[in-house]
């Protein structure tokens, strides 16, 4: 039997620290996708009996490897087939809690999985310091009777200690953030819950103690769920009601190639949805609620080529004019179907996102597998990347929400923008692999076609986070380097 024990000083009072354990969302939080993915939340909190289920990859980089090459590979396959098991290169890890000392301790076992056995004891104490908590992570576990080398030990401790940090570092930035955010429980609705940050920025609102309803499109099946169809234009107006914000990321995937059927799709997709909440909202305020619409946007309301010829240009921000291909229109179509809302006294709040680096999917997941292969390199050369961590455009719109003050078109990128060339040796640096080998444009042009290509892969938006800053947000990963070696444990 291997013993792993890690302790942790936080700095936020143990009544506090233990709460944020027992709400919706920690698990998500706490698990980082270049160890595996979240199959069901736990059923029932930390209780006893309460279950779980994750999916595991392999440790360290042929792990990753693994993963990020599936999940590029499921992004190009439709939906019917993404879904099956056979896509997800996993194992599945049964998760019992066992024990539950309220504001103590708690504790939770592998019931079934990849290990010979896995036992892992949360407890926490108060700090020496006043106001702070000491949490103390116990794990007794024992290897596959085929992988009990030292090879394969050392895998394991160095699988852990990457998992360890990660949760350490998520665990005080979201108690940081709800810190920041003071004020009752709101019942928030989001559209896209289950996306990529969706699911993120469910949890993080969950563990501050806010009530998320996903909205779906079928019959809900949960006392969470609120149904709506965009497409025929319905919606349950009164189950909306009850929700004080309403946080739109809705709209169909933009990663393909740009057909006239799928581009009708990405602008339909986001129109139509952003109106009937709009309306719908609008109509609701006649009950004297005081409520906020958060809806999605993108750097692509700029253009594509939105800066004169220099080396340098000026970061582009809010007031700066929208730019003239096929995104800068849908965005700003995107942007003007919340006009009723705003109109009938709505906050609404627009959040240009810039590109979003996960593991677990978008460009970041497609680069993987060529970085770690040792033939990565730049998608250009000057080209301006606009890019933003997980957690932090998570953060973005939950802090967009619950910032009162906040309204209008908000930017939702890191402060520091690089250049292609930048990005590319960067990512290389964080992964110890290669990263000069320059992609043509040919490539891109093959995946998106060539109106694709130019509008994402090649476009080049250098954009200013001056404004969301200046609104009182904090920054997790300001710059490149920390948020790539946050996101993939290195």
């Amino acid at each position: 039997m291997i013993t792993l024990r890690r302790e942790t000083l936080l700095p936020f009072p143990r009544a506090q620290v233990f709460e944020w354990f027992s709400r919706p969302g920690a698990l998500v939080r706490l698990t980082p996708s270049f160890f595996g993915t979240i199959l069901a939340e736990p059923s029932d909190g930390i209780n006893p009996g309460s279950t779980a289920a994750m999916g595991v990859g392999a440790p360290g980089g042929a792990g990753m490897w693994l993963g990020s090459a599936a999940g590029t590979v499921r992004g190009l396959l439709p939906a019917s087939i993404a879904g099956k098991k056979w896509t997800r290169p996993e194992l599945r890890w049964d998760a019992l809690h066992t024990e539950l000392v309220p504001g103590v301790s708690f504790t939770d076992v592998m019931d079934k999985g990849p290990l010979a056995s896995w036992s892992h004891k949360h407890s926490f104490s108060d700090g020496a310091e006043p106001g702070t908590t000491l949490m103390v992570d116990h794990v007794q576990y024992e290897l596959p009777a085929l992988a009990r080398g030292e090879w394969a030990r050392t895998k394991m401790a160095a699988e852990l200690e990457r998992m360890f940090a990660f949760r350490e570092r998520q665990l005080l930035g979201d108690l940081s953030f709800h810190a920041a955010h003071p004020g009752k429980p709101l019942n928030i609705a989001i559209s896209g819950a289950s996306g990529l940050v969706g699911r993120q920025l469910s949890a993080l609102l969950g563990g501050g103690g806010h009530k998320v309803f996903k909205l779906v499109r079928r019959a809900p099946s949960a006392a969470d769920e609120i149904f709506w169809d965009p497409e025929a234009g319905a919606i349950d107006a009164t189950a909306l009601a009850q929700c004080q914000m309403v946080i739109h990321l809705a709209g169909h995937p933009i990663g393909g190639r740009f057909t006239e059927a799928t581009k009708n799709a990405i602008r339909e997709s986001r129109v139509r949805g952003t109106r009937l909440l709009a309306q719908t909202l609008a109509e609701l305020t006649s009950d004297g609620v005081d409520r906020t619409l958060v809806s999605g946007s993108a750097v692509g309301y700029y253009g594509a080529t939105p800066h004169p010829e220099t080396s340098e240009p000026l970061a582009l921000v809010e007031s700066d004019p929208a730019g003239h291909d096929f995104l800068a229109s849908v965005c700003q179509e995107w942007e003007a179907a919340c006009a009723p809302a705003a109109k009938a006294g709505v906050r609404v709040v627009n959040i240009r996102t810039g590109i979003v680096l996960s593991a677990a999917g978008g460009v970041l997941q497609r680069l993987l597998p060529l970085y770690l292969a040792g033939v990565g390199g730049p998608l250009g050369k000057e080209q301006w990347q606009s890019w933003v961590g997980i957690d932090d455009i998570a953060g973005i719109f939950a802090h967009a929400a619950l910032s009162p003050e906040v309204a209008g078109p908000l930017n939702g990128v890191a402060p520091e923008p690089v250049t292609a060339e930048d990005f590319a040796q960067t990512l290389g640096t964080v992964l110890s692999r290669p990263s000069g080998l320059k992609v043509p444009p040919l490539g891109p042009q093959l995946l998106l076609g060539e109106q694709g290509a130019a509008e994402l892969a090649l476009a080049s938006q250098r954009v200013s986070a001056a404004a969301v800053l200046e609104s009182g947000y904090v920054f997790r990963n300001g710059d490149l380097r920390s948020a790539l070696e946050h996101i993939l444990g290195e």
